[in-house]
């Protein structure tokens, strides 16, 4: 790394042995506690994730923004959490793990936490789930230190300690055959403080305690936690350079707060408005994304389908993913919304849509009843109990479309428990062949129709560097088109 380029600041990694571990709850106490004691924190999460993301963000006051090797190569991984860690407006990064620490794609735990951990030289803190254990759990601990001793697991976090003497047990067994240091001890937590949904932590926007209950973790942290020695441990990574090489520091945006996104786009038309569905039932965005459309020249407006009665006038729209099944009666209510999006796609509107935007762009949702939604896309659907996509996506554009060229390769995520209960298109109305994952149907993905892609792939704007400039583009075609007509 160059001499010039941002120093790197104190940092820590919080992993655990499997998903469901406690260590989302441990990463958000950890984090409004050390905001709460006065320490600017920069929040961050491992791997593809919205929900852990959105309290990650709401207890550090700032957004969460996503790490993730599989979508984004390794090198602008590092350009990421540099360009987010300015020592000037940071003193400690968070970054959540996501299911145990060696999880990985193959057997060389190629994605895993533990890698990021080597890539970015970051000190490990590992929560353990410690129900119905005690001594075994040095021996797991020990596990891990051997597994791949490079990974620097600097300090155990139990959770869910039964009491004293189980604490001490534990306490006594790790620190004593593993020789790294205990630096908390948590109780179990109240389900009614972290309710759970589907396969993680509910959204925070429906979540009217939400704040409740980032203050209850942040307590019991304070509590329960050495919140001295975490920061200790952070600092050991102070300045130790990262496993990628030859990070231009000149393209590193290392600013405090909003970027600056007054530049000129000479082939953009000035006043470009670019709108995001943003409410309690279309919430899932990567900030990252987000800030690319920004910075390809648009300005973001927010919209709802459930409080706006008519769409505003806007010349392009991203519609992420969420949960529409929780508010379908509230879209399908809301009819002149709905036709108003419809007859945007029908003028050749940009519309780009993920997952539940996807869903909202169908002809309807059957649930216990059928809710009409907006009918751009000849496309009905249903909802299951168990998830039908759910894991990382690889696919190939081998059809025409607005967004992508043919030959492109999108990597990306997908996570829904919706199915497609009646398709009346075809094949060659899709533009995506799925090599990973389900997609939407025989294989495929990507509805288009006119300039509407709707695919269940979740994409992530540093993966594909183009996205966010196609789309500014399109709607700028758009635009210059209503100013003729």
């Amino acid at each position: 790394m160059q001499d010039d380029a941002p120093m790197e600041i104190p940092r820590i990694l919080i992993a655990a042995l499997r998903g469901g571990s406690g260590k989302t709850v441990l990463s958000i106490g950890i984090i409004a506690a050390l905001r709460n004691s006065g320490k600017k924190v920069v929040p961050f999460k491992k791997g593809p994730d919205y929900i852990d993301a959105g309290w990650l963000a709401m207890a550090a006051g700032r957004p969460c923004y996503n790490l993730d090797t599989f979508m984004v190569n390794d090198h602008l991984v590092c350009q990421s959490f540099l360009s987010h860690t300015n020592p000037d407006c940071a003193e400690i990064a968070v970054i959540e793990g996501n299911r145990g620490l060696y999880d990985g794609l193959d057997v060389d735990g190629s994605t895993s936490t533990a890698s990021l951990s080597k890539l970015l030289n970051t000190p490990v803190i590992l929560c353990l789930d410690c129900t119905k254990s005690t001594r075994t759990m040095a021996a797991v601990v020990l596990g891990c230190l051997h597994f791949e001793p490079e990974i620097q697991i600097k300090g155990v976090i139990l959770n869910r300690v039964a009491g004293s003497r189980h604490e001490n047990i534990l306490r006594q067994s790790i620190e004593t055959h593993c020789g790294v240091p205990v630096i908390g001890a948590l109780p179990k937590l109240k389900s009614q403080d972290f309710p759970e949904r589907h396969m993680g932590l509910i959204p925070t926007p429906e979540h009217a305690w939400a704040k409740n209950s980032i203050n209850t973790a942040a307590e019991v942290v304070a509590k329960h936690v050495n919140l001295t020695e975490v920061f200790r441990i952070a600092k050991t990574a102070e300045n130790r350079k990262f496993s990628c090489s030859g990070i231009d520091a000149v393209s590193i945006d290392a600013g405090c707060g909003e970027k600056d996104n007054a530049k000129s786009f000479p082939n953009i038309s000035p006043g470009l408005k670019i709108g995001i569905m943003r409410d309690s039932a279309f919430q899932f965005y990567y900030p990252d994304n987000l800030e690319a459309l920004a910075d390809a020249g648009a300005e973001i407006v927010c919209i709802s389908p459930l409080t706006d009665t008519v769409l505003p006038d806007i010349d392009g729209l991203y519609i992420g993913g969420g949960f529409p099944e929780t508010h379908a009666k509230a879209l399908a209510d809301n009819k002149k919304f709905r036709n108003d999006i419809k007859n945007a796609a029908e003028s050749g509107m940009p519309i780009y849509a993920e997952c539940g935007g996807l869903m909202y762009l169908g002809e309807s949702l059957v649930l216990e009843q059928t809710y009409p939604m907006t009918g751009v896309l000849p496309i009905v659907f249903s909802f299951s109990k168990k998830p039908q996509g759910h894991g990382y996506t690889f696919a190939e554009v081998d059809k025409q479309n607005p967004f992508y060229e043919i030959g492109t390769v999108i990597k990306g995520h997908e996570f829904h428990y919706s199915k497609v209960l009646e398709w009346r298109g075809n094949n060659q109305d899709m533009a995506l062949e799925m090599q990973k994952g389900n997609g939407i149907i025989n294989g495929r993905d990507g509805i288009c129709y006119k300039n509407v892609f709707a695919t269940y792939t979740h994409i992530h704007a540093l993966g594909i560097p183009k996205w966010a400039s196609t789309m500014a583009r399109l709607a700028n075609g758009f635009r210059l088109k209503k100013s003729e007509d």
